[in-house]
């Protein structure tokens, strides 16, 4: 979707994204890694009309989707034995629990095993946090 254009939210299909990157200085001087990516718009034209080029645009792409997904934070994972694992509370004590990990963003992850939706977890488990440990959920 791209949005504040100006106008309403736009509807669009991504058709190429360019293979290699380029590096451009931002605004406040850093530089940063960026590629081109083509797009179809499928809204119609109508709502489109008045775009012109040179219009400053932000696209919301998405590059996965699935259903009946289990997904938490990723600040809940962490590396453990070659694996991943997270802390799942039960009995009102930590559980140490290993997990396979399926699609990532920066903010969340899949868990494709190890976990079924509902079960509550600890975000961001400090040092102190062990298998065992006595937990109060907040």
């Amino acid at each position: 979707a791209l949005e504040r254009w100006g106008g309403g939210e736009l509807l669009a299909r991504v058709r190429r994204v360019e293979p290699s990157a380029f590096t451009r200085l931002s605004a406040l001087g850093v530089e940063e890694q960026r590629v081109n990516v083509l797009i179809d718009l499928t809204s119609p034209r109508a709502s489109w009309a008045a775009l012109g080029d040179g219009y400053r645009i932000e696209a919301r792409i998405t590059v996965w989707e699935g259903q009946d997904v289990v997904v938490v934070p990723s600040s809940a994972v962490f590396r453990q034995d070659g694996g991943w694992a997270l802390f799942v509370i039960a009995g009102g004590t930590a559980q140490l629990r290993p997990v396979a990990l399926g699609q990532r963003t920066m903010r969340q992850v899949q868990v494709t095993q190890g976990l079924a939706g509902g079960e509550a977890i600890i975000v961001h488990p400090s040092d102190k946090v062990r298998h065992g440990v006595a937990v109060v959920a907040r």
